[in-house]
């Protein structure tokens, strides 16, 4: 990673740690909190009640309180991701991530907590006594080798599950990868000759697991900063070390490597030479694990053999392996059934059904995003990615099922089908289809321009977009100026594609278009010359209308109206299709997509009619199956008024269209959005809350967006620029940076299924 890559990524992760309110997570109560009665139910009086009958019954925890979805993520602070011992507050902002994490992927709320002591009884005495808090233990960067024996021992005390992710979630992961390895290259496990580099605790746990697979105990060799760990040696060791201790007379990890099938690196960069790789069997299993780079990188790997599987803990190249894929899925599992450990069983169980994920058909949506190419079951794919849609109803369940056959399960899953359903329900499909729609932004890069590039916050976006490897950014601005900026900022100035009107090669090109499409409508050639000479949303839309850029991307400095009013001098709708604004709201694992948000003030029941058959069809490519309600202040003809008339116009003319997707109106949007209300309506058509409001006008539409992102807590994408026949994005004014790159890649993404 470049000194300005470095340097620019360190002042975004700031300014996203610190703005608005600093951190990463918050507590949100899951129960209305708005009058004295639900006050008096959820404290005094009404909270005696299952304070008493837990009492009774301390396991009837689990059905009153959060205890049975909470995972402490615990921390010292001694071994921060490969920072080294950044102590208790260090690690804060890590074990936030991780917390964050747990939610993201699986639906576990994470607490972390961080321990200001070194003292191995002093921790375990600490986590003894807050451990009925929890439905399980997660423990993180502590350093070797007290985090085994912190581990062992609550494992000993305590009823749940106790997990240090460092040793077991890289073991799990790899252990996988090395299932289908082993099966492409036609080795068992029993045969293998292994050599780990590496005497950490993920190395400890990888070499652990392994042999609880099958791995014989003979043929593992383990290497640390010293050699080999052979046995009888006396320097550097440790009782974890002499537990796998190798009877051999190799002595360095270049004579370990003679010969070898598989290689884990969980060391340093640049602890394996091309001549080490050189000498392993054939079809060698390369695991080069360390982070940010590997012990030797594939490039150097294939230079010396064309027969190797390799796997880094990188995601710029094929098989990561990362911890996502296994601690958030394996503590689901575990506390679904209220597992008391978790055991050799259920790590295995993760780890053999990421393997038999990963030889399974990938879904198109997951094939899409990478490389531009379907993955398909082989070496450069042995390890599931980590936004597959499947994983959370594939892991899970083989976690629960092992805790059930090993009898520390102490609510067995009665109905695994519906077990599987729930799974699939808990996570909103928006988050992974948006990562996936990013990873295939980056897999065919575009060129987008950001058209008001003399504004910091634009030039810090266009840097991220390059560095996230989604394209090409042109900034369009006063060289100059724009150049001192970026120098001012710490970074190389030729390091961005900065394109003026005054200096730009084509721009009599963009003069003739222009005056092209006006000249009938009030426009004289100068006033041509002027707009793409002085407006820069205009030249940077007609770079796109041209074929001199992919997309653009502008809004920032200007009302939506102007910038929009701007964009639609250049660029016309798509044939056959409307424009509108299509603003997605996410909270709670729920997404709702509301239009139009920003174009038609009060849209007939024709606009209405199309842009709800456009709205389903962008809620289906985000992984939603479109449930649209048309919505109004009344309900099935309870107003007269033309509003209400514009939606009940708009239904009519969906019915006499052939339509694959549910809707029905007008209603008022309690009742579209809640099933209960929706059940005084059992005439409705929808079968369930609509994920697809289509507002009456412009003015609901776009307060009711900007509402429930103020004062609701959603996380707001948009609006979207829906239905322009060139990909072109209008963010809000004030949008942060990150929205700005969302943006552009979503242009980018638009420009690449034009």
């Amino acid at each position: 990673m470049s000194d300005d890559r470095n340097r620019s990524l360190n002042q975004e992760a700031l300014i996203f740690h610190s703005t608005g309110r600093p951190g990463k997570i918050e507590v949100v109560a899951t129960k209305p909190m708005a009058t004295q009665r639900d006050l008096s139910l959820a404290y005094s009086p009404g909270v005696a009640e299952p304070c008493r009958i837990i009492h009774r019954d301390p396991n009837q925890v689990y059905d009153f309180t959060a205890k049975g979805n909470l995972v402490a993520v615990i921390s010292n602070g001694t071994a921060v991701l490969g920072l080294g011992d950044l102590g208790p507050l260090g690690s804060k902002p890590v074990m936030e991530g991780k917390a964050v994490l747990f939610k993201r992927f699986a639906d576990v709320d994470g607490i972390d907590v961080e321990l200001d002591s070194t003292d191995v009884d002093e921790i375990v005495d600490t986590v003894r006594v807050i451990a009925p808090t929890y439905g399980g233990i997660n423990l993180e960067d502590i350093k070797a080798p007290e985090c085994f024996v912190i581990e062992q021992r609550l494992r000993e005390l305590l009823d749940i599950p106790v997990f240090h992710d460092d040793q077991h979630g890289t073991a799990i992961i790899a252990a996988a990868g090395l299932i289908n390895a082993c099966a492409l290259t036609g080795r068992k496990l029993s045969d293998v000759r292994m050599v780990v580099n590496g005497a950490g605790a993920a190395s400890i746990a990888c070499i652990e697991l392994v042999k609880a697979m099958g791995v014989g105990v003979n043929n593992v060799v383990m290497c640390d900063s010293k050699g080999v760990v052979y046995r009888g040696r006396e320097a550097g060791m440790n009782q974890w070390k002499s537990a796998h201790a190798a009877e051999t007379d190799a002595r360095t990890l270049e004579d370990a490597m003679v010969d070898c099938d598989v290689f884990f690196g969980l060391s340093v960069a640049g602890a394996v030479t091309k001549k080490m790789v050189a000498s392993m069997a054939d079809n060698p299993i390369i695991f080069a694990m360390a982070n940010p780079d590997p012990e030797i990188t594939p490039e150097d790997i294939a230079e010396v053999r064309s027969d190797a599987i390799v796997a880094t803990g990188r995601s710029d190249y094929a098989n990561q392996v990362n911890n996502v894929l296994g601690f958030p899925y394996i503590f689901r599992g575990a506390l679904d059934v209220r597992a008391t450990t978790i055991n050799d069983q259920m790590k295995i169980a993760a780890a053999e059904a990421l393997a038999d994920l990963a030889r399974e058909d990938v879904p198109d949506e997951v094939a899409r995003a990478y490389r531009g190419t379907r993955l398909q079951f082989g070496p450069e794919y042995i390890i599931p990615t980590p936004f597959d849609p499947r994983l959370i109803s594939a892991i899970p369940p083989a976690v629960a099922e092992a805790a059930m056959a090993s009898g520390v399960a102490r609510k067995p899953i009665v109905d695994m089908e519906n077990y599987v359903n729930e799974l699939r329900a808990r996570l909103d499909p928006t988050f992974g289809v948006l990562q996936l729609i990013f990873d295939e932004v980056r897999a065919n890069p575009k060129r987008v321009v950001f058209a008001e590039g003399e504004e910091e916050k634009v030039i810090r976006a266009a840097l991220a977009f390059k560095q996230e490897g989604y394209g090409s950014p042109v900034l369009i601005g006063y060289p100059e100026r724009v150049r001192e900026m970026i120098r001012e900022m710490g970074h190389d100035p030729d390091e961005l594609e900065i394109v003026s009107a005054r200096d730009f090669d084509n721009r009599e090109t963009y003069y003739d278009f222009l005056y092209a499409r006006w000249q009938r409508r009030g426009l004289l050639y100068r006033d041509c010359q002027r707009l793409v000479n002085t407006d820069r949303n205009v030249f940077a839309a007609c770079m796109v209308a041209n074929g001199d850029a992919d997309a653009m991307v502008t809004g920032i400095t200007r009302r939506f109206s102007f910038a929009y009013e701007d964009v639609r001098r250049v660029i016309d709708p798509r044939h056959g299709q409307r424009v509108f604004g299509l603003t997605m709201l996410l909270s709670r694992g729920r997404t709702v997509f509301i239009a139009d948000t920003t174009v038609h003030e009060l849209p007939t029941s024709v606009e209405l009619a199309d842009i709800a058959v456009q709205a389903a069809a962008m809620a289906r490519q985000m992984g939603h199956e479109p449930k649209v309600g048309l919505v109004s202040y009344s309900t099935f003809g309870n107003s007269t008024h033309v509003t209400s008339d514009n939606i009940r116009g708009a239904v009519s003319l969906l019915d006499s269209r052939e339509l694959d997707f549910e809707y029905d109106g007008e209603m008022s949007v309690d009742v579209a959005l809640n099933p209960e209300l929706m059940e005084l309506y059992p005439f409705s058509r929808l079968s369930g809350p609509a994920n697809v409001l289509i507002m009456p006008g412009l003015q609901s539409a776009n307060i009711a967006a900007k509402l429930l992102q103020s004062l609701g807590g959603a996380t707001v994408l948009g609006p979207l620029l829906v239905g322009l026949s060139h990909p072109a994005q209008v963010v809000p004014i004030g949008s942060s940076v990150s929205d700005l790159v969302s943006a552009a890649a979503l242009a980018a993404y638009d420009a690449g299924k034009n």
